[in-house]
């Protein structure tokens, strides 16, 4: 038997949820590929998957026999990879995943110069909040604001994500400027939503932490949105220095000056991490961009 193609059918039926469909991707008769996962799951001595005439199911023994033979294939391939490209060309697809704001204010830009300087590489850049994982989302390269992650992974400290309250001359003038972080609970507020909900507003008061959030008048996971809610005199917005330090330098939002700092966690240590696997610094489209992007952040004085 052929453990490592069996291993692959078994691979693709979880994720397709069919035999079918794993055949079809592989190229190969269904019966085929049935009987090869059948072998592979006599060769183990469990059963890896339950079959009905309808539904494919995974078992629980088949789901931790998953999730670590994946880290296996995608190790496989990376190494192929880093050998067959040692001293090569930077080239071929590129799979970076970043957070919205971060994407549309700073990475796309670079990507444009990037493009550029490799041309045979071809991005796939996506742009979301929801957490990705390197290994199982087949991501390249992760750009994440938070902490440094407990994967094993490189994280390399992009810039700060120090977050900062912000307000426009209008509601100022309207409804004055907090003095007190406990003052902001007098106020309007603009919340970003992430996966996890909105980010609260926290204060660190004689020693103690205390949710200093105002009534919320708009919650979004749309930045722009939050932003542009602010100009308009909406309410306080709080979000990272690097999202709205434009609008302080044109004059559209003024940094609020409170007596306690505003925070959205206990830990301020926050910060903007790139992150990839370390074996796969090897390969020349990866060490490229990598390279390039925090060099390019570095040059802009994003730290």
């Amino acid at each position: 038997m052929d453990q490592l193609k069996a291993i692959k059918y078994f691979v693709k039926v979880v994720e397709t949820g069919s035999f079918t469909l794993a055949a079809a991707a592989f190229n190969v008769p269904a019966s085929s590929l049935s009987r090869r996962v059948a072998d592979l799951e006599q060769s183990l001595g469990a059963t890896l998957l339950k079959r009905t005439t309808r539904t494919v199911n995974v078992t629980e023994v088949g789901q931790s026999y998953y999730q670590q033979v994946t880290e296996v294939l995608s190790l496989l391939k990376d190494s192929d990879e880093a050998v067959r490209a040692y001293q090569s060309t930077p080239m071929g697809v590129l799979k970076v995943s970043a957070m919205v704001g971060f994407g549309e204010r700073i990475l796309i830009p670079l990507m444009d110069e990037f493009n550029e300087l490799y041309p045979q590489i071809t991005l796939d850049v996506t742009l979301s909040d929801e957490v990705k994982t390197l290994a199982r989302d087949e991501v390249d390269i992760a750009i994440r604001g938070g902490y440094a992650p407990q994967e094993r992974v490189i994280a390399i400290k992009l810039m700060e994500n120090k977050f900062i309250a912000v307000a426009s001359p209008s509601y100022i003038a309207a409804y004055g400027s907090p003095k007190s972080a406990l003052a902001l609970k007098k106020h309007k507020g603009l919340f970003f939503n992430t996966p996890a909900g909105p980010t609260p507003w926290l204060s660190e008061i004689l020693g103690l932490w205390q949710n200093v959030s105002a009534p919320s008048v708009l919650t979004s996971n749309n930045g722009k949105w939050l932003v542009d809610r602010a100009i308009a005199g909406k309410g306080i917005l709080l979000l990272p220095r690097w999202v709205l330090q434009t609008y302080i330098n044109t004059g559209e939002l003024i940094e609020l000056e409170v007596s306690s700092a505003i925070y959205i966690t206990q830990n301020p240590d926050l910060a903007v991490y790139l992150l990839y696997q370390k074996q796969r610094y090897q390969v020349p489209k990866v060490k490229a961009a990598v390279d390039f992007l925090v060099s390019r952040v570095k040059l802009a004085g994003a730290f």
